[in-house]
């Protein structure tokens, strides 16, 4: 069965302080060994696609990346020098990479530079956002000119979890808490649901926004979230959350290799809006890869679900 990743790691020269926040909370041999995976610096990451079965991986530069960046041209250098070296990446091998741009977002006109860039010279298929930048979540108006420019090219946009600007009292003292466990994904679903209850759909109705790891949360909680924003008005939009749900987002299996989330996702937002992913290599290609092959689903979602929804949302001629 083919096979193409979305959430699949790199850091660029240049971004070791950025990636020690990713990384901080691991034991010593643990950092040790995401940072020779991250930088590929024993040339393991095609060796490890072929183990798993794995035709293409979508590189994006590791969280967070500049979004945490507080000087804006800083930022903006940085971010066009990850975007050269993913580039570089792709090129040496083009058959088994794609990319998703890394943007400058403290910049907004200098982000939607770079996304055209990225996506008109260099070839790449979206772009991946690292959760909020320095506060900001995507919900805010001054970020219109980049939605603008992300419909004008028809791109889809990864929203990938970081920490929370500060950190939520409800996670002092647990740093095990914080990051991949529970304090990414809590933080991410919520700026996912700014986005819904922004309007922002209703302005930009054909927009595709990607979120990983089953959903953040979201697809188990369809019916309450409906539920409660009805009840409190609606909140401003056009429709149910949950429709924006089934229109506007696809999400992936990264980090997740459970049957019952899988099997939820797919009930509650369709077989067409879920795609096969690893989040490598924080996990195991090996592992997600045969757990999907066994997934209890039909062929035909097994299909889509691998590489044929990837194909269509990427326009990834594979």
């Amino acid at each position: 069965m083919k096979k193409i990743a979305l959430e699949e790691a790199l850091t660029a020269p240049g971004f070791d302080k950025y990636l020690e926040r990713t990384i901080e909370t691991f034991p010593a041999q643990t950092k040790a060994t995401l940072t020779d995976l991250l930088t590929d610096r024993s040339n393991r990451r095609i060796p490890t696609m072929d183990a798993a079965g794995i035709d293409i991986f979508v590189l994006s530069q590791t969280t967070p990346g500049v979004q945490v960046e507080p000087d804006a041209g800083t930022a903006i250098r940085l971010a066009r020098s990850a975007n050269d070296y993913m580039h570089a990446q792709v090129q040496s091998h083009p058959d088994r990479y794609r990319a998703f741009a890394h943007l400058p977002m403290q910049d907004v006109g200098a982000a939607v530079t770079e996304l055209e860039r990225c996506v008109r010279d260099l070839g790449f298929v979206g772009a991946m956002v690292n959760g909020n930048s320095n506060g900001f979540y995507l919900d805010n108006p001054c970020f219109y000119p980049f939605w603008d420019a992300v419909v004008g090219l028809d791109v889809p946009v990864y929203i990938h979890p970081a920490d929370a600007h500060i950190e939520p009292w409800v996670l002092k003292g647990y740093p095990e808490m914080q990051g991949a466990v529970w304090g990414w994904d809590t933080d991410n679903s919520s700026h996912f649901l700014r986005l819904v209850l922004s309007g922002l759909f209703d302005r930009y109705p054909g927009l595709t926004i990607i979120l990983g790891h089953m959903g953040e949360l979201l697809p188990y909680y369809v019916w309450r979230i409906d539920r409660r924003v009805a009840e409190i008005g609606g909140g401003g939009v056009k429709r149910k959350p949950s429709e924006y749900f089934r229109s506007n987002l696809l999400v992936t299996t990264a980090g997740v290799c459970q049957d019952s989330a899988l099997q939820c996702a797919i009930a509650e937002l369709g077989d067409d809006r879920v795609l096969f992913s690893v989040d490598y290599p924080f996990e195991d290609a090996n592992v997600a890869s045969k757990w999907i092959d066994a997934a209890p689903i039909t062929a035909e979602q097994r299909e889509k679900i691998c590489y044929g929804n990837a194909e269509r949302a990427l326009r990834i001629r594979s």
